[in-house]
């Protein structure tokens, strides 16, 4: 039985063999069952198609709430099709050579399909390349790894971080026409959706009266809170003025920003993207921080739903999507409230985000 094959060959290669969590349908299966079984033949969608496939998840750091939503989603996707026999996930730990590793033992189990997280960019490219040439399906989202559609892999489902760095650019021209100290943070060193933010806003933040502080091109956080907090509270210590930070996961902020008040400063404005514990952190603290503004976009974690979708139409027989970039919209401004006002649902835990796809109260059940 191939379920079973997998998972004890992922026991001997160090990788995860999850039990689908059912998201959608309320029911679910263990790590021997039929991944999409539950999915009612009436609403198969057409990326699904009828040869059956194992397909893995696998992140270069999976250490946060985000990404725990986020393969939830993917979870969920996959479940929606029938022919998916086995859905199996691997941790990087935000170590590169082990999530190389990762699609190594996920490759010699016998995965049909891979859909990657490359956190480390261009390192985790032979890895993909070496995947794609065996004769999985491969499919990197999100971080760009370099390479080519075709060649390297089947195909990167990006996300339009460049139109994320410009809506965040207008957003502080508009509300700081005088200019201001911009602190950026973003993950591990070299990933392309830092950089990639970093185009948008600079193409909107030309004058010299914007500033950039901090480390060039952005201070390196691994998207990993307490290695953020480390940056940022010594950031703080170092530049007396800060007057707006740009943050790609800004919940991971949450702890560090009291450090602004113990030394008598207002908590910055932020442009960012969303979170609840973001959201209710500033309905909490904005009252007595009068520099304390909040920009944010929707944090993308259905982007990988998008990357799911590729991956099993291209093993399953399946028809393959026309979108290959997601787009995260802005999502909350609490200077004029459009789209949005600031939303907190302090009834929830703080590690869910409003802006995805999967309502609130699923992505709290996945925390308990």
């Amino acid at each position: 039985m191939i379920t079973r094959r997998i998972a004890a060959s992922l026991a001997i290669a160090g990788v995860s063999a999850l039990a689908l969590v059912a998201c959608a349908s309320g029911g679910g299966s263990d790590a021997g069952g039929n991944a999409g079984a539950d999915a009612p033949a009436g609403d198969v969608p057409s990326w699904c198609g009828p040869d059956e496939a194992v397909v893995g998840l696998l992140d270069g750091f999976g250490g946060n709430s985000w990404r725990l939503v986020t393969t939830a989603a993917g979870q969920a996707e996959v479940e929606k099709c029938p022919s998916v026999v086995e859905y199996l996930y691997a941790d990087g730990q935000g170590d590169t050579q082990k999530a190389i590793s990762d699609i190594q033992g996920m490759v010699a189990s016998g995965a049909d399909a891979i859909v990657v997280f490359p956190d480390a960019g261009e390192a985790m490219l032979p890895a993909l390349r070496s995947a794609y040439q065996a004769g999985v399906v491969t499919v990197p989202y999100r971080v760009d790894p370099g390479g080519e559609d075709g060649t390297d892999y089947d195909v990167w489902v990006g996300a339009d971080f460049v139109a994320d760095g410009v809506a965040w650019g207008e957003w502080i021209q508009e509300n700081f026409p005088d200019g201001a100290n911009i602190l950026f943070l973003s993950g591990p060193a070299g990933n392309s959706q830092g950089l990639d933010e970093r185009e948008g806003f600079e193409s909107v933040l030309t004058d010299p009266k914007y500033q950039f502080i901090g480390e060039q091109p952005y201070e390196v956080t691994n998207w990993d809170p307490a290695l953020t907090q480390q940056v940022l509270t010594a950031a703080i210590a170092k530049y007396d003025q800060i007057d707006v930070i740009v943050s790609d996961f800004g919940p991971s902020l949450v702890g560090a920003l009291p450090e602004f008040e113990k030394s008598g400063r207002s908590i910055p404005a932020l442009v960012t993207s969303d979170g609840n514990v973001l959201a209710c952190f500033w309905q909490e603290k904005s009252p007595t921080n009068p520099d304390f503004q909040l920009f944010t976009v929707a944090t993308g974690n259905d982007n990988v739903r998008l990357a799911v979708q590729h991956a099993v139409a291209r093993a399953t027989g399946g028809e393959i999507p026309d979108e290959t970039v997601f787009s995260a919209p802005p999502f909350e401004d609490s200077v004029d409230s459009d789209p949005s006002e600031v939303q907190c649902r302090d009834d929830l835990p703080g590690d869910i985000y409003l802006s995805a796809e999967m309502n609130a109260d699923e992505q709290a059940a996945l925390l308990e």
